[in-house]
């Protein structure tokens, strides 16, 4: 699929987004469940950016992030990473969060990193290749900057959601814009993550998306019930269940955290089953669960340590930003004329 484009989005992906130099080092981390053609297009890119690309392939793990450290060849991969320049995670179980994801962050600090775990030929297209980059970044920037100016804000949507926060002064957004800068840690374009402050988390959210892990596409709503930062209570049918056994099954308190909050923006993400691409459908709001990276808690260096980590997707999200309304239903509505005319730009 895509064997003529591909190649060209990943060159778009290097050039573009992570401006990667001639000789520089470019690692491609992948598992024995991601997509080949993704792997080899995206060396391919960095050998034609006179780059040197270097494919690490591992056995695909028994979970994600520290749930998978076990299964990790710790090391030698650590070793690697902490030496390259450019790392693009394509891991379907992903290194991020893990042990090796911390130390590698701490101790290279000129590394540019993008999560694109899972990505497969249709995902990279619609995100990256058939995207105008420079357009997003500009809006990205804009929804950024009223969200951080807000004291309080509110999320409802459809489905049942209605919680409420108050954003922590000083702590930095986690926002991909983009754009991978010397020492960056970013996403795949089109969401902003910020970690709220914690204590100040109340009321109910509800998961009509996915939820990764452990359940992926959800079979129904999963009600979430938040009081100061801890998920208290989970109803719901089989999604539900599998949700609350899992988070159980690590005995640890803190998975149970209300990590941090994410707006999607994608202009072409829509709802695949892959969790990096769903919590960048235009509209969401992203909630995630257990570990806290300590890339939103500037103020709590290493960030708040748990087992693992879930994201959970709430559709149409309404939002509230000191009482104006920023979303309606997933639809960019304010809070200035300014925003609004920067989403119109990409069609939303």
């Amino acid at each position: 699929m895509y064997e003529y484009e591909l190649t060209n989005a990943c060159l778009k992906l290097l050039r573009d987004m992570f401006r990667v130099q001639e000789g520089e080092s470019v690692v491609i981390t992948c598992d024995t469940e991601s997509n080949d053609d993704v792997v080899t297009a995206t060396a391919q890119a960095a050998f034609i950016l006179g780059a040197k690309p270097m494919v690490v392939k591992i056995a695909a793990p028994r979970g994600v992030g520290k749930a998978a450290d076990v299964d990790f060849p710790t090391d030698p991969l650590t070793a690697a990473l902490c030496a390259a320049d450019v790392w693009v995670e394509y891991n379907n179980e992903w290194i991020f969060y893990s042990a090796v994801y911390d130390n590698v962050v701490a101790n290279n600090k000129k590394i540019r990193y993008m999560n694109l775990v899972g990505a497969n030929p249709d995902l990279v297209m619609r995100n990256i290749g058939r995207v105008d980059m420079p357009t997003l970044t500009d809006f990205i920037f804009k929804a950024e900057t009223v969200t951080k100016q807000a004291k309080h804000i509110r999320v409802t949507t459809p489905a049942g959601t209605d919680v409420e926060f108050d954003n922590m002064p000083g702590r930095e957004f986690y926002t991909a814009d983009g754009v991978v800068r010397k020492g960056e840690i970013k996403m795949l374009p089109g969401q902003i993550a910020w970690a709220p402050e914690f204590k100040s988390i109340n009321g109910t959210i509800v998961i009509d998306g996915t939820l990764t892990p452990p359940c992926g596409k959800v079979d129904g709503p999963v009600k979430l019930t938040v009081k100061e930062g801890k998920v208290t209570k989970v109803e719901g049918g089989a999604s539900a269940k599998e949700f609350e056994s899992w988070l159980g099954s690590f005995n640890d308190e803190n998975m149970y955290t209300t990590a941090h909050i994410s707006y999607g923006f994608g202009p072409g993400a829509k709802l695949s089953g892959d969790i990096v691409e769903d919590e960048r459908v235009w509209g969401c709001t992203e909630w995630g669960f257990g570990n806290v990276g300590g890339v939103l808690t500037s103020d709590i260096p290493g960030g708040i340590p748990a087992s693992s980590h879930s994201d959970g997707i709430c559709l149409d999200s309404t939002v509230y930003l000191d009482g104006k309304l920023f979303l309606d239903k997933g639809k960019v509505v304010g809070p200035t004329e300014e925003v609004v005319q920067a989403a119109r730009k990409l069609g939303k």
